[in-house]
């Protein structure tokens, strides 16, 4: 059974598509076969940023390593048991077209709550949560008294992550291991920045998910993503002297891989 990674975020701009992006494609340049969804069918920034790989790939006569994408299949209305929902369907199809043949399958969800998603939620081994480092994103995680800073209590999304767990504890699936992954870290250790991270500690302690450190704000992400490139293929493209900002990105994926724990995987490049 392949082994299910699902990036989600309930808020948009949070880096879940290039999150999603480099873990999956760092996955396969180790060797691991990977399945990619993407269940945000209006924007679909994975399957774009997946499809501008391949067509700068073949532009240029390289063979960059990376995941097999594949949309959701459709489902005649005629073919649905009584009751069931088509999204149900449809994310289960695809999910049992990869899993066989997969050793792990990255699924990006959409910047907002939809079926998909939540059914997507109770799927995961692995719950990565891309966050921005702010208070205005935190909210998304838990509500906080303006005057005092104390964690009132649970947000929508972390409740959806607990009804996503108590499914799988019902259908006696292994619990989901949830990441809060801490992105467009600014480069000063600023004052904010140090009561995000107690913030997210004492969160973390509350609601059951491990607080990871992220991307960094850098330009380089706006520039890869045309190409459909992660900052392991620069090598692959003749950039052959990575600079400073280049080589702490890369190390920052290398610390990310290594945090999120996946089975029999090293962090080895």
């Amino acid at each position: 059974m392949a082994h299910i990674i699902v990036v989600g975020n309930e808020k948009g701009g949070s880096g879940k598509s290039t999150t999603s992006m480099h873990i999956s494609t760092a996955l396969a340049r180790m060797g691991w076969k990977v399945g990619a969804l993407d269940l945000d069918l209006r924007q679909q920034s994975l399957a774009r940023y997946l499809d501008n790989r391949r067509v700068f790939a073949q532009a240029n006569g390289l063979t960059l390593a990376s995941p097999e994408y594949r949309d959701l299949p459709q489902v005649e209305p005629g073919q649905l048991a009584e009751g069931e929902n088509i999204f149900d369907r449809r994310l289960s199809a695809a999910v049992a077209g990869l899993e066989a043949e997969k050793d792990f399958i990255l699924i990006d969800c959409p910047g907002s709550h939809t079926r998909l998603s939540q059914v997507a939620h109770s799927l995961a081994d692995t719950l990565v949560t891309p966050l921005n480092d702010s208070f205005v994103d935190f909210d998304l995680l838990a509500r906080i008294d303006p005057t005092t800073g104390k964690i009132m209590g649970p947000s929508v999304y972390s409740e959806m992550v607990w009804n996503a767990r108590q499914v799988r504890a019902q259908a006696g699936l292994k619990p989901i291991d949830w990441l809060v992954v801490r992105n467009r870290l600014g480069a000063q250790a600023m004052h904010n920045k140090k009561k995000m991270g107690d913030a997210l500690n004492k969160l973390s302690r509350r609601i059951g998910f491990r607080a990871a450190p992220g991307f960094s704000e850098r330009v380089i992400f706006r520039e890869l993503f045309p190409r459909g490139l992660t900052l392991l293929d620069l090598g692959d493209v003749g950039v052959e002297r990575l600079n400073i900002s280049n080589v702490a990105a890369r190390q920052e994926l290398r610390d990310l891989i290594t945090t999120l724990r996946l089975p029999g995987v090293t962090a080895d490049f």
